[in-house]
């Protein structure tokens, strides 16, 4: 009897951790803040693809990818639309909000220009928020454009809004991705000519969504999207985030 108890309780212990394996894992809920280098595109701007896309097809199924990212954004503007207090409203103890501007802050000549003051300032809101909310908040530094000089030597875009992004993650101990410095690495690998192919770059007549042809050293296509969200990735697989281990495409 002592004998059938023991393989009994061995064979019940079996079935719990048999159980246990199969459990679905908690759902974890990733927001895109950013700008058009990250967002959603419509059908009538393909090629055109920002890198959130793709991102969001590199994880299992209990990570739901929510990307808010939209064109022409600045931290300012973002907020000042309401879009961030949508993020801030639906926010649960456990979701990440991954954050990356800079592109449209830093133009003096766009409407979506902030200071540089302005642009730390908003920046800690976005990370204060998140924290306050229970959420893990990632900063991204803005990714770079295509620019190179004559000696074929890549070029920085973004060097004091990144530079920005980077005191905020030092001063509020939070996790950062420095896309700037990544994607500056992977240009300069592929060079001058061959860093085009990342980019929506057409000739006349080639796509009917461009029939005049387009030019963009900042934005770009399928395959550009997806090499800079596999740099994302990269980087967050360094870190020490239960999100890097949903990771199942890379």
């Amino acid at each position: 009897m002592k004998r059938f108890n023991k393989l009994s309780t061995i064979a019940f212990l079996g079935m719990i951790i048999l159980m246990s394996s199969n459990i679905p894992a908690k759902k974890i809920k990733v927001y895109l803040v950013g700008d058009s280098t990250m967002s959603i595109k419509q059908t009538s701007k393909y090629p055109e693809t920002g890198w959130g896309m793709p991102f969001a097809i590199f994880f299992d199924e209990s990570v739901i990818v929510d990307n808010r990212a939209q064109n022409g954004r600045s931290t300012k503007s973002f907020m000042a639309e309401g879009r961030w207090k949508s993020v801030t409203d639906s926010l649960k103890a456990g979701d990440y909000v991954f954050i990356q501007f800079g592109h449209n802050d830093e133009v003096k000549t766009k409407k979506t220009y902030t200071t540089e003051e302005e642009f730390e300032t908003n920046l800690g809101k976005y990370v204060s928020e998140s924290l306050k909310a229970g959420a893990f908040p990632v900063l991204i530094t803005p990714v770079a454009r295509r620019s190179f000089d004559a000696e074929g030597k890549v070029l920085p875009t973004h060097k004091v809004y990144s530079e920005i992004v980077r005191t905020v993650s030092r001063e509020m101990n939070v996790p950062l991705i420095d896309l700037d410095k990544e994607s500056m690495a992977l240009l300069q690998k592929m060079g001058s000519e061959n860093s085009k192919l990342l980019f929506n770059k057409l000739e006349p007549g080639q796509h009917p969504n461009y029939p005049a042809g387009v030019d963009d050293n900042t934005h770009f296509n399928e395959y550009g999207a997806r090499r800079m969200a596999e740099l994302v990735l990269s980087e967050l697989k360094k870190m020490n985030l239960e999100l890097a281990n949903r990771i199942v495409k890379h």
